[in-house]
């Protein structure tokens, strides 16, 4: 009788604990709506809402490269599984032509979508419920005036229980703060555009600040550095790893050109972020730069005199620079310094001691955040993958190695740079690194040097957002 009492109790209270999840992880249907008229937005709303789409990069996840733009299907690669990104197109079957404004609205808010799915936060809602009503209006008709696409994006190839989207609604309790930016009023107007620019739709954060194991960014650990699509994204807070450090001056130049004479190219995600932000006027650049290097700080005494040393040392040409030394071949064949020299000396040195600037010419490397950074993974990329060029302009080029270099060279190259061109300890298990990146076991995302994604039937027309 006892043990009765005891099962029915617990029975009972299953019950209620997922008569309470039902509860907060149900959210109602919105009705759909006709496909609308793209003529009802005013021309001055759609191209506010280009501006926007570019900020938040929205047609790089939800494009495949050489495929319509804003018909999903990207495979976006998690540590819980792949998704594949939504087609926001505004056809009524396969896209979100049938959304309200109010859906599309809850959708940034909420991460729930119109039929009452709630959303992964690959789509980074998380970021986006800081956009105003107004910004989510523009953004709606932006994409209501696109080109409709009947496409139906791959199913997600997530694991048990990952699967299961009413999960979500857990992660949200735990990890959503949902409300507008909050303008800080100790701050300037400028500071203040940047920071809801990049806290929302930019959502930087998003790389740039490291996840816990739950897949949600670290809030203490605030643009602490992050990894995204098999790139690193470098620390941008007082711990960010370039030799040169960064001002409100040089952050600008850098995400307005995609460059910076200091600090290099952009490449791998960053790519997409800065060939993206083309469309901003340069007083939202300024502000995001602005906004950015206050998280930065100042940097101390010690760290700025080796900068002005660095920068001094690159104004005296390359023959004063650090060069490749010179290495007897007999010796050099077994010693891994050694070799990395000698690889460097035929492989890089024609162009990174080089007299030829940015963003054409190869960065010195005492100068390369990627050669100081305490992960080694964005160099591997570059050095196996290269720099593919940008479409039918002059960029910035790289060859690929990873058909030339052994893991072994590869590793031996890149202890050789850390040995000459840093100060930081030597990274460790480089050739298991190397190995794993080549094999594709660590999945890598390669674009051209503006890394925008470009549908062939709307290039130019489109830069913009569901998951």
């Amino acid at each position: 009788m006892r043990f009765t009492r005891i099962l029915a109790a617990v029975l009972i209270l299953i019950l209620i604990v997922a008569v309470g999840f039902f509860a907060l992880a149900w959210r109602s249907e919105i009705k759909p709506v006709a496909a609308a008229d793209p003529s009802s937005f005013s021309e001055d709303l759609v191209q506010q809402g280009a501006r926007l789409a570019a900020v938040g990069n929205c047609i790089a996840c939800h494009t495949v490269p050489g495929q319509p733009a804003f018909a999903g299907g990207l495979a976006l690669p998690t540590p819980f599984g792949t998704i594949h990104s939504t087609n926001i197109t505004p056809d009524p079957e396969t896209g979100i032509g049938n959304w309200s404004e109010e859906a599309f609205q809850r959708a940034m808010r909420e991460g729930v979508n119109r039929e009452g799915r709630h959303l992964y936060p690959a789509f980074p809602y998380d970021h986006y419920t800081r956009v105003t009503d107004e910004d989510n209006r523009a953004l709606y008709a932006f994409l209501m005036t696109r080109e409709p696409v009947r496409s139906t994006p791959p199913e997600n190839d997530l694991p048990f229980p990952y699967n299961l989207r009413p999960i979500l609604a857990g992660w949200k309790l735990l990890f959503l703060d949902k409300g507008p930016f909050q303008p800080d009023t100790a701050q300037s107007e400028e500071w203040n555009r940047g920071a809801y620019l990049a806290e929302g739709l930019g959502h930087c954060g998003a790389c740039h600040t490291p996840r816990n194991r739950f897949g949600a960014v670290e809030s203490d650990r605030h643009f602490g550095g992050g990894e995204a699509e098999g790139w690193q994204a470098y620390a941008i807070n007082a711990n960010s790893p370039a030799p040169i450090p960064w001002d409100t001056d040089s952050l600008a130049f850098y995400l307005r050109n995609g460059w910076h004479q200091w600090h290099g190219v952009s490449r791998g995600p960053m790519a997409e972020v800065t060939g993206n932000l083309g469309l901003l006027p340069d007083s939202d650049i300024v502000a995001i730069a602005t906004y950015v290097a206050s998280v930065m700080g100042e940097p101390d005494e010690a760290r700025r005199a080796r900068a002005e040393e660095l920068m001094a040392q690159a104004a005296e040409g390359p023959g004063e620079v650090q060069a490749a030394p010179a290495v007897d071949t007999q010796a050099g064949a077994g010693n891994p310094q050694d070799r990395g020299a000698l690889i460097y000396a035929s492989a890089c040195a024609g162009c990174h001691n080089g007299s030829k600037p940015q963003p054409f010419g190869g960065l010195r490397f005492s100068l390369s955040t990627a050669v100081n950074a305490p992960n080694p993974q964005n160099i591997v990329n570059v050095v196996l993958f290269g720099l593919p060029p940008s479409d039918g302009q002059a960029s910035a080029v790289m060859p690929a190695f990873a058909n030339v270099l052994s893991d072994q060279d590869v590793a031996d190259l890149l202890a050789h740079m850390r040995e000459q061109y840093s100060d930081a300890p030597a990274w460790e298990n480089l050739v298991d690194l190397v190995a794993r990146t080549r094999s594709g076991e660590y999945k890598v995302v390669i674009l051209p040097a503006d890394g925008i994604e470009r549908g062939p039937e709307n290039v130019g027309a489109s830069d913009g957002a569901e998951e």
